[in-house]
């Protein structure tokens, strides 16, 4: 639930006349009401953004600049901007089920894992597992990290290594896929929406990836994607790709799509953007994008056999 009356006090607080609001796509639809309330109530103008958000980093940095306080919804802190809010959603799905489902797929040291939406059950979590037997262990990751135990889809530093098992509790594959490729821990995902919980089986997506890097073992002419959102700007690491690659070119996108790409005429891509970009929608490009990670495993910067997703990092 979202609690408008902190919203209120933080417009009110800074005297804002113009403020911007940002939803990822499950919340986009209670953005007219809101913004009607908070002109109702405070006289102020309120602009929606009506792109795609998929994360803390993708903040609207267009309207960013015509507002004086832009709440981003859905997310944990990740951006140092004075200017942005993070406002933070929880879901209200009870774990017990899932999480007893894991039980029997957890060793006896088990690292535990979510998104931010459900890191206010992580307490619930580890009681239920300690009163199981196991050892709950909680680790806090780095400066991207706001919460102990909170992973992203680009980053898992708060996934233990030093345990028996990684238990996930969340939706979805990519997370605790990218667990399981971070730790090298086996990992147990527990879905608390359904109440299921599976061992996290890596196998036919490294087939994929691996299929990929094949196919870009030959290509000469490289392009190198600079992600343009705030979060995803590895500015760095896309030029340290282009001088290892030889042949590049640098090439900024806010979003990446078959179509963007395909008339650069490149053999192959990198992309620095979100890791998710060329895992999730690899069926669809034409020529093979590579992450960071692959790219040096091509260029025989680093072993075959290690494999991972790529992630961005903080300090």
């Amino acid at each position: 639930m979202i609690d408008l009356e902190k919203i209120i006090a933080v417009i009110k607080e800074r005297n804002a006349k113009t403020v911007g609001l940002q939803f990822p796509e499950g919340l986009k639809r209670q953005g007219p009401g809101i913004a009607r309330e908070i002109e109702a109530r405070l006289g102020v103008e309120v602009i929606v953004s009506g792109d795609p958000c998929y994360g803390a980093c993708d903040v609207d940095a267009s309207l960013l600049d015509l507002v004086d306080v832009l709440f981003h919804f859905g997310h944990s802190r990740l951006l140092e901007d004075d200017r942005i809010v993070y406002v933070e959603y929880y879901h209200d799905v009870d774990v017990e089920a899932a999480v007893r489902q894991a039980l029997p797929l957890l060793g006896g040291k088990v690292g535990v894992v979510t998104t931010v939406q459900h890191v206010h059950m992580l307490p619930k979590i580890g009681q239920i597992l300690a009163a199981a037997g196991k050892v709950p262990v909680v680790s806090p990751g780095d400066s991207r990290i706001t919460y102990p135990g909170q992973v992203l889809g680009c980053n898992f530093s708060a996934a233990p290594r030093d345990v028996d098992s990684v238990l996930f509790v969340g939706s979805g594959n990519f997370h605790p896929m990218g667990v399981r490729l971070a730790t090298g821990v086996p990992t147990v995902a527990a879905d608390p929406f359904t109440g299921e919980a599976r061992t996290v089986d890596v196998e036919r997506i490294v087939r994929q990836r691996y299929g990929v890097i094949a196919r870009a073992m030959d290509a000469k002419k490289w392009g190198v994607i600079v992600g343009m959102k705030p979060g995803q700007r590895r500015l760095e690491q896309a030029r340290r790709i282009k001088e290892a690659a030889g042949d590049a070119v640098l090439i900024t996108l806010r979003e990446v799509s078959p179509e963007r790409l395909i008339a650069f005429k490149v053999d192959a891509y990198v992309s620095t953007l979100c890791p998710r970009v060329a895992v999730d929608d690899a069926a669809r490009f034409t020529v093979p994008v590579l992450t960071p990670v692959e790219f040096d495993i091509v260029k025989g910067l680093r072993p075959g056999d290690r494999l991972a997703f790529d992630e961005i990092r903080g300090d």
